[in-house]
């Protein structure tokens, strides 16, 4: 089985951007030059996650940059209409022959409330089915309308499309836009076994990232589905195994003492404090008692399987466990060699991101791919073949 690797596109970058000093001012021309990198690097795609940019935007802005490079674009169901969201897609995949994902976001209470849906959780979840179903008839062509509890659009006229004027593109992805996503309740993984192509999940060791997979895998084979499975991951990647810990080791320098409570702040349990917490894991309660005295843990006390580190990250500072902000550290044939035993439990899509963006990329594409399987559909540029471009200066 073969992998694919996305990278990761944002518009906060630098050396270490959870940090004001070490976040960068960057411009929509930054962001051109990361997609472009990383489409003449070779990744099958890039995430568009949460940015103060509006995702549809910058990548139908960046569709003329690239030529291979696929676009997973994070979208919460009730921002747009279906219908609407559906003539946005067909135009996209038009523009730009078929390049278009869609990560499904399921939110949260407050977050979805300023978007304009009340829905309650396991609800969230309905009206999400009901949505992207709704998109998928329009998207595919269908004219009927769609008529649920939740979503009711009214039919199209088929004569339209005589007109200059009318009509719709055809779809260009059939059976349509591939669909990611991700849901832990059981609520979230009923909604993912019957909507997603793709389910993706938050690293862990290999075995539990696995473990994980295979009960999906479970409740999909009730209804007669099969999906693929995709984890989302930082990387540290260096021709040696001391050159990538010692960068981890710098990272951490960087990170200061309240970044690290605040992260375990958001990350304790209703009712508790950073003060109260104690942990039934000894690592964990050992590195959560070094920042009560004032010392942040080591590099390699925040590792917690070969290759698995626990460090500072955009996304997160995941000290009680992995979450968003979870490495990969090590040397170029190690890094390879989880990638592998993550695949072999089932992983087959990686989601990856490291600081700057486009010098991580850059590595991971000269260090990593060669030692990789690789399923991104088209001839991976060879070991040098790319220049790299300019990036944004630090203000």
């Amino acid at each position: 089985m073969a992998v694919k690797i996305l990278w990761y596109l944002t518009t906060p970058d630098g050396p270490y951007p959870w940090e004001p000093e070490g976040r960068w001012h960057t411009d929509f021309e930054h962001l051109k030059q990361l997609a472009i990198a990383a489409d003449r690097l070779g990744y099958y795609g890039s995430l568009l996650g949460s940015s103060p940019n509006e995702s549809l935007a910058v990548s139908a802005a960046l569709i003329d940059a690239t030529k291979r490079l696929r676009f997973l674009v994070a979208q919460h169901p009730g921002e747009l209409s279906p219908a609407v969201l559906a003539k946005w897609a067909l135009t996209f995949d038009q523009f730009s022959n078929g390049r278009l994902l869609f990560n499904v976001v399921n939110g949260n209470d407050a977050g979805l409330a300023t978007l304009g849906v009340h829905y309650p959780h396991d609800e969230r979840y309905d009206f999400s089915l009901e949505y992207w179903r709704a998109f998928q008839s329009f998207y595919a062509g269908e004219t009927a309308g769609y008529d649920g509890r939740y979503v009711k659009l009214s039919p199209r006229a088929p004569a339209a499309a005589h007109h200059p004027l009318g009509g719709w593109h055809p779809p260009k992805q059939k059976p349509g836009i591939p669909l990611w996503g991700a849901g832990t309740s059981a609520p979230g993984v009923a909604h993912s076994v019957q909507l997603l192509d793709v389910y993706l999940s938050f690293a862990d060791t290999p075995q539990k990232l696995g473990d994980k997979f295979r009960r999906v895998a479970a409740e999909a084979a009730k209804i007669g589905r099969e999906l693929t499975y995709g984890t989302r991951l930082q990387v540290i990647v260096r021709e040696t195994e001391e050159e990538a810990w010692a960068h981890a080791q710098r990272l951490l320098q960087r990170t200061s003492l309240a970044t690290a409570r605040a992260a375990i702040e958001r990350q304790l349990p209703a009712g508790q404090t950073f003060e109260s917490y104690v942990s039934d894991d000894p690592r964990i309660q050992r590195n959560l008692d070094s920042l009560r005295a004032g010392r942040l843990p080591t590099a390699r006390e925040l590792e917690i399987y070969p290759n698995v580190w626990l460090g500072p990250s955009l996304f997160g500072f995941n000290i009680l466990g992995p979450a968003a902000g979870t490495y990969l550290v090590g040397s170029a044939e190690q890094v390879a060699e989880r990638i592998r035993e993550y695949e072999a439990q089932g992983t087959s899509a990686f989601i990856l991101s490291g600081f700057p963006l486009i010098d991580e990329a850059h590595r991971v594409a000269d260090l990593l791919f060669p030692l990789l399987d690789l399923d991104h559909g088209f001839e991976v540029p060879r070991l040098g073949a790319v220049s790299k471009p300019g990036v944004a200066q630090p203000a």
